[in-house]
This record gives structure tokens, C-alpha cells and sequence, in this order.
């Protein structure tokens, strides 16, 4: 072989070396080919990660939401006595949803959509049967669950209505809606609705239509509100109830004549923070802080609805308010208590009016003197228990002062426009004089 020509040797050892370099290229260019799946999948595993670990997260808001307090003393008591049961088959919690004696074998798997349900509950007589079935045909398109009190004891005549079999009824004779509400609407049952109507059965509602109240009622934060009512209602005994023709909804009344005015200094109820008790709308978590604060053996409410703003989980000057577009005509019939028979309408109490010779029993008079001794009963335990309760920091009195801060601040600022103006007018005022004069 000639001196400087390459030898066989070199050649194959060049070869390979060129085979490598090619199969490196090939491999690089197939793993840039792989980089865009790798990323796609990449992507996917963490839109799942972050959709379960949303869910998860909101799973336990809502369970904080519906159990807002501080119960670990209770929970221990009640773990102690659930001791005998796995874990797994434990059901804390119920609803008031009617379910069928049977169903076809293809639809038990599936189950019943719970999401987005709310609760319309309403004490009733039978005398207000038009009534009220004119508010539940309101109701019902979209998508509540119905409760009837039926407090004079006449359920049979209301199965005539075509929506009667659809609704839940609950017989009790002469008891008042929170007596009902108290016993049959406990946090623990009506876990599943997002909002619970407790409404008395004399209202109109030609001017109401439930989603679009929900949908104001949700978009501005109310955790308690109500409609507001028609300034021809028959009874009307808080300004703050009143509709406002110009607003879609109102948190807040501005007095400036008689013994209470309201201004925006105000934090106090009747000028903002209050509903009143004929037509209250509560959110879950509301619901399950009023229905603590019902007492058990004070039937009739008063005194209540000035405490309610407590339940708003949060300001109760932003989370409670009065929805003006969506109202209701209060006709102000009190038909409870006259289902009492004849018989028993008269005694020999000093109670009474009397007619003939003999005293007539007045049940609506009875239940005003009951009613007013329930609200002084009312506000005593109220005041025992914040005095007693060292622990309790007083929610109100904080956006209170700073309501008060605010509108101070807004006065300042008023008067020295205000004096500014005047200054700024009597200079003009100065100016033209002296041109006037020149």
C-alpha cells in the first residue's frame, strides 16, 4: 500500500464514526418529534391535578360554610357514641326531597341531581289556600322543594291541587312557623338547598319571580334579605321594607323626622341590617346560625328579627339588604289561632269581652300578650348571654365605629367643600363689586 493513502482500517473506523453520527441525529430529531406529546401530556396531568385539588378544596368550604362554629366538644361526644359503626357507612346528614317506593333497575344507579335546590317552607290555613297556591305556582318551575305547615290541623282539603302530592306536609295544630321551623327544618335537613324561604302565607306575589331574585341576591352577597314590600301592603312596620321604585335593591333606610332616624352613621337595625320576619330568605350558612338562635320554647319570633344581621356571616350593613325589583304585597291576614273550636272559646277567666252574660275567649288578643312577653323573655336571655360570655366579641360594634368613621370623614369633607364654596363665592362676589365700583 502507497505511503499516505488511508488504510482499510481507517475507513471502516471512519464509517462507523459517520453511522454514529447519523444515528444520534436521527435519535435527536425523533425526540424533538416526541417534545410536543410530552408537553401536551405534561399539560393534561396538570389540569387534573389542579381541577381535583380545586374540588377537594371547595368540598371543604362547603363544609366549613355549613358548619361555621367552633363544635369540637360536641363532634368528640358524638364520635364517642358512633363508635360501633365503620366509618364508611356513617350518613350525618338528610333532606327533604320525597324519593319513590321503587324505580326502574336502569335509573337506581344514577341517582338524583342535588346541586342548585332551594326550599320554599310556609306556615298555612286553609282559608288562605288561593293564596298560597299562587305563591307555590311560583315556586315550583324553578326547582324548590315545597314544605306546608299545616297549622289548623286541615291537610285533606288541600289534595285537590295539582302540586299537592309533590309537596312535603306537616300537621300541627296552632303552631307558629318557627315552632315548625325550629323541629322539622334543622341545619342537618336542609344541608342540601342553598337558600330557605320562611314565609308567612299572606303575601302577593303578582310582582315576584324567584330566579331573578336569587340571581340579585347572589350577585351582591345577601347572606339574609327579603323582597321588599308594595307601599299599599296593609301592614308595613318598618320603613326599611318599603320598595324603592328606582333601586333594584336597598341595605340601608334614611329617616329624618320622629324618634328613630337613620343616616348613613347608622349601624343599627330597624336603619339597616333587618329583615323582618313574614318573608326572610336565608343562604345555608345563615340558616344554620338562625336556627340556633330560635328558641325552642319561644314560638312566636319577636324580637328576633332585630338579631338576625348576626347570622349574615360577616357586616350585616353589606350582607343583608331588602331586594326592591322583585317585591311582594304584605295583605296582613292573621287567620292563626282561629281554629280553635266553639267550645272552647269560652271560659270563665277574666279574659276576654263579654257578650251575654258570659266572657268570649279573644285568641288574637292571647297571642299578642304571649307574643309580647316572649320579646322581653327574649331580649333578657339575649343580655344574660352576652354578659356571661366573655369569650364573645360584639361583630357590630366594630363596623359600627367604622361606619361612623366613614360618614365623620365624609361630613369633613362636605363642610370644607362646602366653605371652600362660600370663600370661593364671596371673593367673586368682592371681585365684582370692585369692578363694578371701577
Amino acid at each position: 500500500m502507497e505511503h499516505g493513502l488511508p488504510s482499510m482500517k481507517s475507513i471502516k473506523s471512519l464509517k462507523s464514526l459517520v453511522k454514529k453520527r447519523t444515528n444520534t441525529q436521527e435519535v435527536s430529531k425523533s425526540g424533538w418529534k416526541m417534545k410536543p406529546f410530552l408537553a401536551l401530556m405534561c399539560t393534561a396531568l396538570l389540569i387534573f391535578w389542579y381541577k381535583t385539588t380545586n374540588i377537594q378544596f371547595e368540598q371543604t368550604e362547603i363544609e366549613e360554610t355549613d358548619y361555621p362554629f367552633d363544635m369540637a366538644k360536641e363532634s368528640e361526644a358524638v364520635n364517642d357514641k358512633l363508635k360501633g359503626l365503620p366509618r364508611g357507612i356513617i350518613e350525618p346528614r338528610s333532606d327533604l326531597e320525597l324519593k319513590p317506593l321503587w324505580s326502574r333497575s336502569s335509573l337506581r344507579s344514577k341517582g338524583v341531581e342535588m346541586t342548585n335546590r332551594n326550599l320554599l317552607a310556609i306556615s298555612v290555613g286553609i282559608k288562605q289556600k288561593g293564596n298560597v297556591n299562587a305563591i307555590v305556582k311560583k315556586f315550583l318551575p324553578a326547582n324548590f322543594t315545597i314544605v306546608l305547615f299545616h297549622y289548623d290541623g286541615n291537610m285533606d282539603k288541600w289534595r285537590d291541587l295539582e302540586w299537592s302530592s309533590k309537596a312535603i306536609h306537616i300537621v300541627a295544630q296552632n303552631q307558629t312557623k318557627w315552632w315548625f321551623a325550629k323541629r322539622f327544618l334543622h341545619p342537618d335537613v336542609v344541608s342540601i338547598y342553598d337558600y330557605i324561604f320562611l314565609w308567612d302565607e299572606d303575601l302577593g306575589v303578582e310582582n315576584f319571580n324567584p330566579e331573578r331574585y336569587l340571581k340579585i341576591v347572589k350577585s351582591v352577597g345577601l347572606e339574609i334579605s327579603q323582597p321588599a314590600l308594595d307601599h299599599n301592603s296593609t301592614e308595613i312596620h318598618h320603613k326599611i321594607t318599603l320598595r324603592s321604585r328606582t333601586k333594584k335593591f336597598h341595605r340601608r333606610v334614611y329617616i329624618k323626622r320622629g324618634t328613630k332616624r337613620c343616616s348613613n352613621s347608622s349601624a343599627d337595625p330597624p336603619c339597616t341590617g333587618f329583615v323582618e320576619g313574614m318573608a326572610p330568605v336565608f343562604s345555608k350558612a345563615a340558616w344554620f346560625c338562625t336556627w340556633n338562635l330560635i328558641q325552642n320554647d319561644l314560638v312566636h319570633g319577636w324580637g328576633m328579627d332585630m338579631k338576625l344581621g348576626y347570622c349574615a356571616q360577616g357586616d350585616r350593613t353589606k350582607n343583608v339588604g331588602i331586594v326592591d325589583s322583585e317585591y311582594i304585597f304584605h295583605q296582613g291576614i292573621q287567620t292563626l289561632g282561629e281554629s280553635v273550636h266553639p267550645e272552647k272559646k269560652t271560659t270563665s277567666r277574666n279574659v276576654g269581652t263579654k257578650r251575654q252574660g258570659h266572657i268570649t275567649f279573644d285568641s288574637r288578643t292571647e297571642i299578642r300578650r304571649q307574643s309580647t312577653w316572649e320579646l322581653q323573655t327574649f331580649k333578657e336571655r339575649w343580655n344574660k348571654a352576652v354578659e356571661e360570655d366573655k369569650n364573645w366579641i360584639d361583630p357590630s360594634a366594630a363596623s359600627s365605629s367604622m361606619t361612623k368613621r366613614k360618614s365623620n370623614g365624609n361630613n369633613r369633607r362636605l363642610r370644607r367643600g362646602s366653605s371652600n364654596h362660600r370663600v370661593k363665592h364671596k371673593g367673586s362676589q368682592e371681585t365684582s363689586s370692585t369692578t363694578t365700583h371701577k
